[in-house]
């Protein structure tokens, strides 16, 4: 039995598919990774989130794209949707079509089971390789559990945790804060 071998995109190859598909995938290394669909959970985190940081942004050049806005990280070749992307400043895009942002301020991710691992290992692993990320936040969906990673350097990041629903998490690049009673907002724990 012989196995079919598999195909290689390159990233245009990636890029066309991706523009034209009616879901999302994640692409590293000629290889893409369908994604699945989110539950109700991260669904409300990542919009509450959202919302708290667009109305901060009101009158401020900041931008906050949730979910949609493809991020690549050129060192390393990934390209992949944050959950929720911030940065202030003028935006960078990989290509006229303005749909890959290069320069995230900011990068957020809810955790979901399947993918908990990887947002904390392999994929925070690429994102430090942004020059442009400052902050990497992860947001638990089981319980009220924020982790906040701040860089001090090329090599080191600093993390803070807030783990109460009054608490709140300060976002000193983009001068914002989450207060976790806004990001768990409606959000049912243990369903």
């Amino acid at each position: 039995m012989s196995l079919q071998p598999q195909h290689s995109y390159t990233p245009e190859e990636y890029l066309a598919l991706e523009r034209k598909a009616e879901f999302k995938s994640e692409y590293l290394a000629g290889e893409i990774f369908a994604m699945s669909g989110a539950s109700r959970q991260h669904n409300l985190i990542a919009g509450n989130v959202f919302a708290s940081l667009h109305a901060q942004f009101r009158h401020r050049p900041c931008e906050v794209y949730m979910g949609d806005m493809r991020v690549k990280v050129s060192s390393t070749g990934l390209y992949t949707y944050p959950d929720v992307v911030a940065l202030c400043g003028e935006p960078r895009f990989d290509d006229e079509q303005k749909d890959t942002l290069l320069n995230p301020t900011v990068i957020i991710e809810v955790l979901s089971p399947s993918t908990e691992a990887y947002d904390r290992g392999g994929k925070f692993g690429h994102y430090r390789k942004l020059d442009s990320l400052q902050e990497y936040v992860l947001i638990s969906q089981e319980e009220p559990h924020v982790e906040h990673y701040v860089r001090q350097s090329d090599t080191q990041w600093l993390l803070s945790e807030a783990s109460s629903e009054q608490g709140s998490i300060q976002l000193p690049s983009i001068s914002c804060t989450l207060a976790l009673a806004e990001v768990y907002e409606k959000v049912e724990f243990g369903t």
